[in-house]
């Protein structure tokens, strides 16, 4: 198995890793139909290929070919096609990402990938290190590294953190002030019909005595449920034990738009437009429920790409509402939030206005709130002296953004066609 890892280039940290099992091709590059897509300017739309050569555990090797116009360098040299040594540093272009290539045994059954990722948690926190305890299943093989999840003579999990009803609790993703978010392990496959990787929720026990976070908790599996959607995490499943509400669902490969533009900077046009295209699609299915629901809290932290397809995935339905509903809590990001929103009056339209300073952010690579200035009498995102964003461009996210809703796109469809005469 090859595994790359984006490092930031100062630190050599971890940013992003991809597994490439049975592949004998790897396409690196900017473009969306790259295996990896790296979106820095210095990176060609189709910068390399890394390409197996030969068969078998001894005698296959790997090929770096350059086919980018800034050069790709091995270990610091130029080069144009050379032998990939293991444990190796690649460079797309002076100055540009770093990736290091490993060649490695198979760590686990297919269904497991990256969990180091953002995997499809929607609290901002870094991933807690933990205590890990032997299996129950008591698997003795050797020869699995320290970081195995799966041994890979039984493909039995090695280190369990605890067990929650049929969940094996692998890692902690992340903490936040609403709970915890587990990679959890479900060898029965009682609600997903077959052993798979999964994301456990548990809601903080502080949390439970507060009626407004019990309802946000609530609401986010009781919408997941109801929904069919390939950009919606799927629902599996929701309980209490021993007093504590647990939600089983989706695990998403991926990364949000939050973290891929602070970790590689603004994208091209047409790739923030694409994404946002679907998002619309997502939303035009949300809104089209019996009655209608609202997500409320559209921003670049909910909005993940999947590595498989570079689709989007909206995450955090915790704050999702339906029409019709009394007016509630203040909720949205600042900067992202429509003003009837802030009213706590949400419409359909409140989603579609978060698209414009998402649109802001994902060609800037700024704060949208930095573009929010007082034209005449209202507030208004200024964003003529962006290059990247064309006259056509302009005028949408003008229009999405109108004070008032009445002005703005009615319906996702409608924005969504604008968006596709911009491509």
């Amino acid at each position: 198995m090859v595994t790359l890892t984006l490092l930031e280039p100062q630190q050599k940290t971890l940013l992003q890793q991809w597994y490439f099992e049975n592949s004998t091709v790897i396409r690196i590059g900017r473009a969306a139909d790259n295996d990896v897509v790296l979106t820095d300017s210095l990176v060609s739309r189709h910068h390399l290929e890394l390409k197996k050569v030969g068969s078998g555990s001894n005698s296959a090797s790997w090929q770096v070919i350059n086919h980018g116009t800034n050069g790709t360098f091995l270990n610091g040299v130029l080069v144009t096609q050379s032998q990939l040594p293991d444990d190796c540093l690649l460079q797309l272009a002076q100055g540009g990402p770093l990736l290091r290539f490993e060649i490695q045994e198979i760590t686990a059954p297919d269904s497991w990938l990256q969990w180091q990722e953002n995997l499809g948690s929607t609290e901002k926190t870094t991933p807690t290190p933990i205590s890990l305890t032997k299996n129950p299943s008591n698997c003795t093989h050797e020869g699995n590294s320290p970081n195995n999840l799966f041994c890979i003579h039984c493909g039995q999990p090695l280190s369990v953190q605890k067990t929650i009803r049929q969940y094996q609790v692998l890692r902690t993703l992340g903490q936040g002030g609403m709970g915890t978010t587990y990679l959890a392990w479900d060898a029965m496959g009682v609600t997903t019909e077959h052993p798979q990787l999964l994301v456990l929720k548990q809601m903080n026990a502080d949390m439970v005595k507060i009626a407004k976070a019990q309802e946000l908790f609530e609401r986010e599996a009781h919408t997941l449920k109801s929904l069919n959607h390939s950009g919606i995490p799927k629902y599996y499943d929701f309980f209490v034990e021993n007093g504590k509400k647990y939600l089983a669902m989706e695990l998403v490969h991926g990364q949000d738009l939050e973290k891929r533009i602070y970790t590689t900077g603004p994208v091209i046009p047409s790739q923030a437009i694409a994404w946002m295209i679907q998002t619309c699609d997502i939303l035009g299915y949300l809104h089209s429920q019996q009655p209608p629901l609202i997500h409320r809290d559209i921003k670049p932290a909910n909005l993940m790409v999947r590595n498989s397809n570079n689709h989007i995935v909206v995450l955090d339905f915790g704050a999702v509402k339906e029409i019709g509903t009394a007016p509630g809590t203040r909720i949205g990001a600042e900067g992202y939030c429509a003003p009837e929103q802030e009213r706590g009056q949400p419409l359909t339209q409140s989603d579609l206005y978060a698209i414009g300073p998402t649109l802001i952010f994902l060609l800037t690579g700024e704060n949208p709130f930095k573009f929010y200035h007082q034209r005449g009498r209202s507030f208004r995102f200024d964003v003529a002296s962006v290059p990247t964003i064309t006259p056509k461009l302009r005028e949408i996210i003008d229009r999405v953004t109108e004070p008032l809703p009445r002005d703005r796109y009615q319906t996702a469809q409608e924005l969504a066609m604008a968006l596709a005469t911009c491509q």
